[in-house]
């Protein structure tokens, strides 16, 4: 079935106007453009994903590679804010668990800082979920520094 070549809408084979806007079609009209993959998520919900614990880098990278928040430099801050709050993870289990025991023996460190980070994360779900745009620290100034460089196709 085609599409109208003005508004999108469905119309017949053989139809010469559209039905919806009245628009004159042409012999062939080209095919309606495919939805992205992203394309019924709203910007919130997907800013919320984006901090979901030791998940939430895939929500990022999908989000990031998806083109539909391209241009919105709100969801993309969180994109990299919740990409770097993972990093701070993994450096903590990777580089810092592994000396806890060593440098530290009777004060788990790296646990802590794991509860912080998964706190933060939590926090981080509800204030976006709020609508609130908070940063991080440390980490919140590389995601808007991020954030803020243009990306190709903007």
């Amino acid at each position: 079935m085609p599409f109208c070549s003005q508004c999108g809408n469905p119309v017949s084979d053989a139809a010469v106007f559209c039905a919806g806007c009245g628009g004159r079609q042409p012999v062939d009209a080209p095919p309606a453009p495919a939805a992205g993959l992203l394309s019924g998520l709203p910007p919130r919900t997907a800013s919320i994903l984006c901090y979901v614990p030791w998940v939430g880098w895939i929500a990022c990278v999908v989000v990031l590679a998806a083109g539909e928040f391209r241009r919105d430099r709100v969801v993309r801050f969180h994109v990299f804010q919740g990409l770097y709050l993972f990093v701070a993870y993994l450096v903590d289990v990777v580089a810092l668990r592994p000396l806890d025991h060593l440098i530290f023996p009777f004060l788990p460190i790296s646990r802590v800082l794991a509860v912080g980070l998964v706190a933060a994360s939590i926090l981080m779900m509800i204030r976006t979920a709020h609508g609130a745009v908070c940063s991080l620290p440390l980490i919140g100034d590389l995601a808007q520094r991020s954030a803020a460089e243009d990306w190709p196709g903007n």
